[in-house]
């Protein structure tokens, strides 16, 4: 590929319908890790890159909050690569004093371990209430009682010269605890993600700047019997790490197309990378819609059941992510599909 077509992959894990792969903390990073080294460009979004206090960043990976990747994929907004961003913290009011100290604590850290350049934080004027919930499917969604407050607070945090914004929000310590013992042991729904997705949707949306969130919550007794799937969550006090190493260099958004500006626009995508069952999001129907490969992935269950034949999308259905990588190495190197099968049909004539 020359430097002006870049091969650009779009990878989604849709958050909180407990995907088998990607539906925990930071268990889509390997995924991602292997989607980098096998293509150009690779978009995705905080439910995949965050892992609490693991992370990893991939020079040739944008990080890309839900809500702007549908706008990218329907083509009304395009990412500008950015070497750096000046990130600004909101801390919800109703964090107890002891365990917003963690979380200062932890964003001092990034400043002075990881170089990142955090401009401060600001506390939100009310309590943001965050309410947990879960739909009929099982999938998670959530409330914020005072949305209001947390967009005064981003609007300020802008205002002192933030271009990417951190959240932490106070989140129900026991969302449930048949709920959370599943996904302790790697067997359910995430039940803080639905709820999350509300929050960085509402500031994306009104001030079109990066923005991803991280639970505030008291840490969780011991328990030996942990998934490997779910352990970076038992780590420490904060999972804001993972947050603003993403954000730090996120790609802020623009709407105003000017050829030659660096702006990387959703027509420019080869290929999305999905489970099969998931194929229902704004960002994956604005991609079946146009020259975009789309690819599905069998293994990676979710609680969701929307096919692409449900939807009569044309994919290309794979039964790991090891053979999505392939598929991805075999479109990049411009050959066929069909010469990696043991029977090739002969040629059609047509009339």
């Amino acid at each position: 590929m020359t430097d002006q077509n870049p091969y650009t992959v779009v990878l989604i894990v849709p958050t909180g319908i407990g995907a088998s792969m990607g539906g925990y903390a930071g268990d889509a990073i390997p995924i991602a890790k292997a989607l980098a080294a096998s293509c150009d460009r690779l978009i995705t979004h905080p439910n995949v890159m965050n892992g609490a206090q693991m992370y990893w960043p991939l020079p040739n990976t944008l990080y890309v909050e839900g809500y702007a990747l549908d706008r990218f994929a329907a083509g009304t907004w395009g990412l500008q690569p950015t070497q750096k961003n000046k990130v600004g913290v909101i801390f919800d009011q109703a964090i107890e004093p002891d365990l917003l100290q963690r979380h200062i604590q932890a964003a001092d850290a990034a400043r002075a371990a990881l170089g990142l350049d955090i401009t401060g934080y600001i506390l939100t004027d009310e309590p943001l209430g965050v309410e947990l919930k879960t739909a009929d499917s099982g999938a998670s969604w959530g409330t914020v009682a005072r949305l209001d407050s947390l967009l005064r607070a981003a609007d300020k945090l802008i205002s002192q010269g933030a271009t990417a914004i951190a959240v932490v929000a106070r989140f129900p310590d026991n969302p449930g605890a048949e709920v959370l013992q599943a996904y302790r042991h790697g067997q359910g729904v995430d039940p803080l993600a639905g709820a999350e997705a509300v929050i960085s949707h509402a500031i994306v949306r009104e001030f079109q700047v990066p923005c991803a969130h991280a639970p505030a919550l008291s840490p969780l007794d011991l328990d030996p019997e942990i998934s490997p799937r779910s352990a970076a969550e038992e780590l420490g006090y904060t999972f804001l790490p993972c947050v603003l190493v993403g954000l730090s260099k996120a790609p802020t958004f623009t709407t105003n197309y000017q050829a030659n500006s660096g702006a990387i626009w959703g027509a420019s995508v080869d290929a999305v990378i999905v489970p099969a069952s998931a194929c229902g999001g704004s960002a994956l129907l604005s991609f079946a819609a146009s020259k975009t490969k789309i690819i599905t992935v069998a293994e990676n269950h979710t609680r969701m059941s929307v096919y692409p034949a449900d939807l009569e999308i044309t994919a290309i259905s794979v039964s790991s992510y090891l053979e999505a990588i392939g598929v991805v190495i075999v479109d990049r190197a411009g050959m066929s599909l069909d010469s990696f099968t043991p029977q090739i049909t002969p040629l059609r004539q047509f009339s």
